[in-house]
């Protein structure tokens, strides 16, 4: 996005998708009450990247919904975020057997299309120690895929991923109480992420668009 490669951006796709049709056997995770449920779990996360990539959306629309047998809390959500110029969707259910891209991005010049890979959480049960050699680090067939037209020619160019370090947040808070720097996410950031939520509960209640 910041060198154009997808030239206007149209539309963007970011997915969280598993196949786990049981009921939870953390029991307070579905127990209906306030702050409970998909789209507090993971739509938090999809909402926050959201957020950091594309800024604040002038509207939203949301469809949430229980299929699980016996569940009494949101487990599937398909949210519209819409922006001026393009639209964004978020979307997460527990039955998807054939999970496909975890990010799908689209514009007038080209797409790209990346998997949801959490190797930092598999390398953390194996073990393995933040910081480490090849810590954080995806393998190359978790590679993203730019097809677009660069300079005049179309291209398929695989993108590789930085390495990612969960502990980089955790040293941030640490250096905001020790040093008084900026926390790195702050009450603020943290507030548009619920707002964004609670304009997702209403709108699937009034089945109607929530403007923001």
């Amino acid at each position: 996005m910041e060198n154009n490669s997808l030239g206007q951006l149209v539309e963007a796709h970011i997915h969280y998708d598993r196949y786990h049709p049981g009921l939870s056997p953390k029991a307070h995770k579905e127990v209906d009450t306030p702050a409970v449920g998909g789209l507090y779990d993971l739509g938090s996360h999809l909402i926050d990247q959201a957020l950091h990539l594309f800024g604040k959306p002038n509207a939203v629309f949301a469809d949430l919904e229980v299929f699980r047998p016996g569940a009494k809390v949101v487990d599937y959500f398909d949210v519209r975020l819409f922006y001026d110029t393009f639209r964004v969707t978020l979307k997460s259910s527990l039955f998807v057997k054939e999970v496909t891209t975890g990010f799908t991005l689209h514009g007038t010049k080209g797409s790209f299309v990346k998997s949801r890979a959490d190797v930092q959480e598999a390398a953390l049960q194996r073990g393995e120690i933040p910081g480490g050699e090849g810590y954080g680090i995806e393998p190359e067939n978790e590679m993203g895929l730019l097809h677009a037209e660069i300079d005049g020619y179309e291209n398929r160019i695989k993108v590789p991923t930085l390495a990612g370090n969960y502990m980089q947040y955790f040293d941030g808070v640490v250096d905001a109480i020790r040093n008084d720097k900026t926390l790195p996410v702050t009450g603020e950031e943290a507030a548009l992420v619920i707002e964004v939520i609670e304009a997702c509960l209403a709108s699937n209640k009034e089945k109607r668009v929530i403007a923001l």
